[in-house]
């Protein structure tokens, strides 16, 4: 089996969208589509795994330990009519600017 074929390997990604208000301002923020439980392992593993491949931890230990402090945030957030990055907004789809997103998708973020 491929490395990039293992279950779960894509489900996390670094967040590069707009409006998630930092909490731990020196953190890498990292997120995933639907309102996912941490203690799940496949979830947990797939994170780790992110966390060791983007460098932000030297190893699977590292990232784990990592995941046991991290501050997990459970939004939405979706896209803005022809733009690419998501925006952070509320339950109904609206941004802190007043905008409503096109595609509202629920989300999970993790500060690491």
């Amino acid at each position: 089996m491929a490395k990039d074929s293992r279950l779960g390997e894509s489900l996390w990604c670094e967040w590069s969208g707009c409006g998630y208000d930092q909490q731990v301002p020196t953190s890498i923020i990292f997120y995933t589509f639907d309102h996912v439980d941490l203690d799940n392992e496949i979830v947990r593993k797939a994170l780790a795994s992110t966390l060791q491949r983007d460098g932000v931890a030297d190893g699977l230990s590292d990232a784990f330990k990592l995941i046991a402090d991290a501050h997990i945030v459970y939004g939405w957030a979706g896209t803005l009519e022809e733009e690419l990055d998501y925006h952070s907004c509320d339950e109904s789809g609206e941004t802190e600017y007043g905008d409503f997103v096109d595609n509202l998708e629920s989300i999970t973020w993790i500060e690491a």
